[in-house]
């Protein structure tokens, strides 16, 4: 299993990367797709939705289930993946690059301390 060290982990198996300006990057991780198996449709949120960390704002759907994605943290939709509308296996074939969902502008304040580091991430999937 693939567990980026520059990335934080939820407890629903969602990853934040924290980019230059201080926006965040979001997916599911390389555990969450792999459970999901073969992605057949994601379902994105309109840019400029507001988003609570912890609330879901995407699904997905694969050959074995529908499983929501939720916020790692509260702030405003900043951009959505819309390659996943035509190519949503991407989210199984590079789930740490082309296959992220969506970039967070997080609220003043939000921050990704409340999340887990790779070590914590790996323990917790174990």
């Amino acid at each position: 299993m693939n567990i980026p060290q520059d990335l934080r982990y939820s407890e629903n198996h969602e990853w934040a990367r924290l980019e230059e300006g201080g926006s965040v990057r979001v997916g599911i991780t390389d555990y969450a797709q792999d459970a999901l198996g073969d992605v057949v449709y994601v379902d994105l949120p309109a840019v400029g939705r507001a988003v609570d960390a912890g609330e879901a704002f995407s699904e997905v759907e694969s050959t074995k289930s529908v499983a929501e994605v939720y916020s790692p943290v509260s702030g405003t939709i900043a951009q959505a993946n819309q390659a996943l509308v035509t190519a949503p296996e991407a989210v199984n074939h590079d789930p740490y690059g082309g296959g992220w969902f969506v970039v967070v502008t997080p609220d003043e304040g939000a921050t990704l301390d409340h999340l887990m580091d790779a070590a914590a991430y790996a323990a917790f999937t174990e």
